[in-house]
């Protein structure tokens, strides 16, 4: 989840900052991994222990809180399930590439075909041809362009 952070734009001093503190108010070692936090890119939010009758989310950055229905748009790259994250979509909040722990081990797969983006990408290497890696894969040469895209953006 750091490195999703990091890939966000925020920066390491930011994401320790908000760890910290998150670990703090939610008294969990691990709060980053149930639903109560969320990013935007900017900063890290966590789900407010308050108890004013508002839904809100306070801010790890700036130590503020903010009303969850004004942010909850920018959240979208997530899909949770009893408190837990179980899917991620990490590039750039697309549907075509997803992380699933249960699915192909967690790596980064196309969403619909289930190929690691990292082997369409290799093949894309090897075959030269959007359409042969397509056929050759059954999957469709959007989700090659996309597999590559997004690899492309893990080694920059």
């Amino acid at each position: 989840m750091i490195k999703s952070f990091l890939d966000a734009g925020l920066s390491i001093l930011t994401v320790r900052n908000c760890l910290e503190y998150a670990r703090e108010c939610a008294g969990d070692d691990h709060p980053f991994s149930t639903r109560r936090f969320r990013t935007d890119g900017r900063t890290i939010f966590l789900e407010s222990m308050r108890r004013t009758g508002e839904d809100e989310v306070l801010d790890l950055k700036s130590h503020q809180y903010a009303i969850k229905k004004v942010i909850d748009r920018t959240f979208k790259d997530l899909d949770i399930s009893h408190d837990i994250v179980t899917r991620w979509r990490p590039f750039e909040g697309r549907q075509s590439i997803v992380i699933d722990p249960k699915r192909a081990f967690g790596q980064p797969i196309a969403t619909n075909y289930g190929v690691p983006t990292v082997v369409l990408a290799d093949a894309l290497k090897a075959e030269g041809s959007i359409t042969r890696v397509s056929r050759l894969y059954d999957v469709s040469p959007s989700a090659v362009r996309d597999a590559v895209k997004f690899e492309q953006s893990l080694a920059a």
